[in-house]
């Protein structure tokens, strides 16, 4: 069984045990949570639901293991011929989940 859920403006395929990596959430390490926005479950007899744009009653159960920062990533803006030369880096905020239960 597996679902596709939605946060943090990505879509993302989930069943029970995964690991996954989403946009930071208010959340703190250990919490348990709900991911309501669930737009499709496939059951492993081959049932397909599909949402308009969610379904109703669907929920994704998961526990937060990590919030973290992902690696660095180097910006580096240069005109030519103006010195103009402008380092910057930026390291982007994440919330690991472990998926726990897929409610349907």
């Amino acid at each position: 069984m597996y679902a596709v859920i939605e946060t943090g403006g990505k879509q993302y395929r989930v069943a029970e045990g995964d690991v996954v990596r989403v946009e930071k959430l208010k959340a703190n390490e250990g919490d348990e949570i709900s991911l309501d926005k669930v737009l499709l479950v496939k059951k492993d007899d081959g049932n397909v639901a599909v949402g308009t744009p969610v379904l109703q009653g669907a929920s994704v159960q998961a526990k937060v293991k990590v919030q973290g920062k992902a690696p660095k990533i180097i910006v580096y803006k240069y005109k030519a011929k103006k010195n103009e030369r402008k380092k910057k880096g930026h390291r982007q905020p994440y919330t690991e989940l472990e998926i726990n239960k897929i409610n349907f």
